[in-house]
């Protein structure tokens, strides 16, 4: 039997895991590395039936707002 993850989930799980520590634990690289994470997260979820129904939220909550 052979598994497989997705780079997107094993991003997701990187982020929550380097997100649970402490703020003052963290050194600049650390902090350089989380947010390059996210930011490469955020760019595989948006071509996703998922990333589209986050945009659709998002832009609603944003109208209704305004």
């Amino acid at each position: 039997m052979q598994y497989t993850i997705s780079a997107t989930a094993f991003l997701a799980i990187l982020i929550v895991i380097r997100l649970r520590r402490r703020t003052e634990a963290r050194s600049r690289t650390d902090e350089v590395f989380t947010v390059f994470t996210a930011v490469v997260f955020g760019v595989l979820i948006a071509a996703t039936s998922l990333g589209h129904a986050i945009l659709q939220l998002v832009g609603a909550a944003v109208e209704a707002t305004h």
